[in-house]
């Protein structure tokens, strides 16, 4: 596949591919565009001579690239310098640092998401919250890698970051200990009943073979034959699309798994279940993918794979809606951009783009004393300023659902707390997978 690296860019990760810009297509312009660039020359012309101060010109090119790019949407952009060699450098390793994923927006530095078991989860940063401060210093309108590099730093040192959290009144600060992030893409669990939870991180390299080797785990470790699996893909910003296609392929015995659509014909894409080397791994076996505002891109395409072919049950809260393909378009040795060249379809050809992966059960996260007073803050791709728009997209309103009835539903943090479940989303998935291997033991006995 073109998709030649993964990467971990500031807010979501996403696959891209490396394909060379002409300096033919470069060139080639209308009338119309000739007299656009006119004014855009006029600008520079008149900056040069009249601006209070001198100004250089890359500074110009840089900010007049910058603008273009970010007229279309919030994935497009110019990166040169250690920008580029973020996006074009897959993380395989460890880093020391806080462990969070983050997004400018408007010049502000937005959470999506702290990863698992991270220093940043530890102190309690959430999803949705902003970043203000840094030891005292407001960062509003610093480049977002400026922001990460002073986050980042040696394992064991403190840092203190002011945080705005929406529905909380004051701005707080919170004084986190930087760690070693250990970039676990796949652990698994096994639960009881013979019930196995593998928790997908991120898709970066591996992560297909990764699942494989859990799956063969649980099972050696299970006490007879595995009832179920929860394939956990909350929090999870995405990542490597090839590695989005061979998870769901461990599933799946035939059909689509994903598709994408741009305006060339080399961008329209159509992936498929390997049927002649795999098949379903599992056999059949019942799956519930958990999924959450956090869950992005790749996240997406599994949920919306297995959730189209009939192969697993989705629950949790709708994705985050990141349904577009980025694309790395080199300028120099040292210079791309990041351009928008796609969107991503599920085997129905419902659009992932801002509508997200819709649950077939809807389960709040009941556990979180936080959740109700957060839930009109949650954040996703539909809350991005200029993001593509998806006609059909859904809306939180669309998934109201018959289940909010289950008397589950109507438990408080603190009973649930009581009763020992510490992860509601998660607590749900095992019971509906445990009573449904006991209806299916039950069957197979009375036969």
């Amino acid at each position: 596949m073109k998709f030649a690296s993964t990467i971990r860019a500031a807010a979501l990760v996403t696959a891209v591919a490396l394909l060379p810009v002409t300096t033919a297509s470069m060139a080639a312009v209308d009338g119309r565009a000739g007299s656009e660039f006119g004014k855009l020359f006029a600008v520079y012309q008149r900056i040069k001579s009249s601006y209070v101060e001198p100004v250089e010109d890359d500074k110009l090119v840089r900010g007049a690239i910058d603008g273009m790019l970010s007229a279309l949407d919030p994935h497009s952009a110019y990166v040169d310098g250690s920008s580029l060699q973020r996006l074009t450098t897959l993380i395989d390793g460890n880093y020391q640092g806080l462990g969070i994923s983050i997004q400018g927006e408007d010049g502000a530095i937005k959470i999506i998401s702290p990863m698992r078991g991270s220093p940043a989860e530890e102190a309690g940063l959430k999803a949705g919250d902003y970043i203000t401060h840094i030891e005292s210093k407001l960062i509003y309108g610093m480049e977002i890698d400026d922001a990460v590099a002073q986050m980042r730093g040696p394992a064991g040192t403190d840092i203190t970051i002011t945080i705005v959290r929406p529905g909380r009144d004051d701005p707080f600060d919170v004084t986190v200990t930087r760690g070693v992030i250990e970039l676990e893409p796949v652990t698994h669990e096994l639960q009881a009943g013979n019930v196995g939870v593998i928790s997908v991180n991120e898709f970066s390299r591996d992560v297909g073979n990764d699942v494989l080797d859990s799956i063969k785990a649980l099972q050696r470790e299970a006490s007879g034959r595995l009832g179920g699996i929860v394939l956990d893909l909350r929090s999870n910003p995405g990542g490597s699309l090839d590695e989005a296609v061979a998870l769901s392929d461990l599933f799946l015995s035939k059909g689509q798994i994903v598709s994408q659509r741009g305006r060339t014909r080399g961008e329209n894409v159509s992936y498929r279940a390997e049927t002649v080397f795999r098949g379903d791994v599992v056999e059949g076996m019942p799956i519930v993918v958990l999924i959450d505002a956090g869950s992005a891109s790749a996240s997406e395409i599994v949920a919306g794979a297995l959730q189209d072919q009939g192969r697993a049950v989705v629950m949790g809260e709708r994705s985050f809606g990141k349904g577009s393909v980025q694309t790395l378009l080199p300028l120099s040795r040292d210079s791309a951009i990041k351009l928008t060249t796609a969107r991503y379809y599920t085997p129905s050809g419902r659009a992932v783009q801002e509508g997200g992966i819709d649950p077939d059960i809807t389960v709040p996260q009941l556990s979180d004393p936080d959740a109700a007073k957060r839930a009109k803050f949650r954040y996703r791709e539909s809350d991005l300023r200029g993001h593509l728009i998806n006609e059909a997209a859904i809306t939180d309103k669309d998934l109201e659902k018959d289940n909010q009835d289950d008397p589950r539903f109507k438990l408080t943090a603190a009973e649930l707390k009581d009763q020992g479940i510490e992860d509601f989303q998660l607590h749900y998935a095992l019971e509906t997978l445990r009573r449904t291997s006991k209806t299916v033991v039950a069957s197979s006995g009375a036969e």
